[in-house]
C-alpha cells in the first residue's frame, strides 16, 4: 500500500502543474483526519487506562467478536523504563531494529531515488519525468512479490538475497561513474542534482543504459527485501511492553539516517568522486547481508514468546 501510494503520487506529479499537486496533496491527510474520527483506541492500551468496557466495544468494532483474543495478564503491560536495556530480551532486539533501520538508509536508496530522471536523460529517454513513474512501477511489483513470498521463503533468506542483488547493481552503478568519467558531457563530476549537458556523446549514453539497468535492478531488488522487511521485522521482535518506544526509537533513526545520507550524499560524490559513494553504498550493502546472516533471527511462524525466548537465549 505504501509503494502504490508513492506511485500514484509519482503520476500525479506527471500530469499536474506543482500548486494543483500541493492542493491534491491535503486530500489524504484530510481523509484520515476526519475517519481517524470513527477509529477506536487499540484494545490492549484501553486495558492498560483500566478501561475495559472500551477495549471490549473496540474489539468488537475491529474484530466483530472477542472470541479468540486473550486479555493480557496483570503486569504484561508495563511501561518502558531504561533499566530495561539491560535485559537480552529487549536490547537485542533493540540493536537489530534499529541497525535494519540504519542499513535500509545507508544502502543508498535515496541517492538512486533523486538521480532517477538524471540516469534517463543520459540514456536519451524522450521523456525522462517518466523515470519516477517507471521507478514506482517496478516497486510496486516487486513488492507485490515480496508480500506473496515472505511467509514462505522467510525473512532472512529475502533480506540476503535482496541484499547481494543491492550490492551487485550498486557495484554496477559505480562502475559506470567510473567508466564514463573521461567522457566529455557526463554528469559523473559534477553535484547530483546537476544539469546534464545535452551534447549526443554515443559513448555515454551506451553506458548510460548500464546506469539504467543497475538501478531497475536496485529498486527491484530493494523492493523485494530491505524495503518492506525491515518495518515487519520491527513489529515482531519487540515485547509488547516496549514495543511502543521500541518502534518510535526504529522510527528515528530511520529518519535521521535519511536526513544524514540525503544531506551529505552530494558532498561525499565531491570528496569520493560519485563512483567512490555509490562503492561506499554498496560496501554498506555487503555489510547488511552479513549483519542479516549472523544477528537477525527468523521470525517466519514464530510466535512472540518463542522469539523472545531465542534472544534471551531460552
Amino acid at each position: 500500500m505504501v509503494v502504490i501510494g508513492i506511485l500514484l503520487a509519482y503520476l500525479a506529479g506527471w500530469v499536474l502543474e506543482w500548486r494543483w499537486l500541493a492542493v491534491l496533496g491535503c486530500v489524504p491527510p484530510s481523509l484520515m483526519l476526519l475517519l481517524m474520527c470513527f477509529m477506536p483506541e487499540t484494545p490492549r492500551f484501553l486495558l492498560t487506562q483500566h478501561r475495559r468496557q472500551e477495549a471490549m466495544a473496540a474489539l468488537q468494532f475491529l474484530w466483530g467478536s472477542e472470541q479468540g483474543w486473550e486479555e493480557p495478564p496483570i503486569g504484561a503491560e508495563q511501561g518502558f523504563h531504561l533499566a530495561l536495556l539491560w535485559q537480552p530480551g529487549i536490547y537485542k532486539p533493540f540493536v537489530i531494529g534499529v541497525s535494519l533501520m540504519a542499513f535500509q538508509q545507508l544502502s543508498g536508496v535515496n541517492a538512486i531515488m533523486f538521480y532517477a530522471e538524471t540516469i534517463f536523460e543520459e540514456a536519451k529517454f524522450k521523456d525522462s519525468s517518466l523515470a519516477s513513474i517507471i521507478v514506482g512501477v517496478i516497486q510496486v511489483l516487486f513488492t507485490a512479490v515480496a508480500a506473496l513470498i515472505m511467509d514462505r521463503a522467510g525473512r532472512r533468506l529475502l533480506l540476503a538475497l535482496s541484499g547481494m542483488v543491492m550490492v551487485f547493481s550498486m557495484s554496477a552503478f559505480g562502475a559506470y561513474f567510473k567508466l564514463t568519467q573521461g567522457i566529455p558531457g557526463n554528469s559523473s563530476h559534477v553535484a547530483l542534482l546537476a544539469p546534464i549537458s545535452t551534447e549526443p556523446v554515443d559513448a555515454s549514453v551506451g553506458l548510460a543504459w548500464l546506469a539504467v539497468g543497475s538501478m531497475c535492478l536496485f529498486i527491484a531488488g530493494f523492493a523485494v527485501g530491505w524495503g518492506p522487511i525491515p518495518w515487519l521485522l520491527m513489529s515482531e521482535i519487540f515485547p509488547l511492553h516496549v514495543k511502543g518506544v521500541a518502534t518510535g526509537v526504529c522510527v528515528l533513526a530511520n529518519w535521521l539516517m535519511a536526513f544524514l545520507v540525503t544531506k551529505e550524499f552530494s558532498s561525499l560524490m565531491e570528496i569520493l568522486r560519485p563512483y567512490g559513494a555509490f562503492w561506499l553504498a554498496s560496501a554498506f550493502c555487503i555489510i547488511s547481508v552479513l549483519f542479516t546472516l549472523f544477528c537477525v533471527p527468523e521470525t517466519k511462524g514464530k510466535t512472540l514468546e518463542q522469539i523472545t525466548a531465542h534472544f534471551e537465549g531460552r
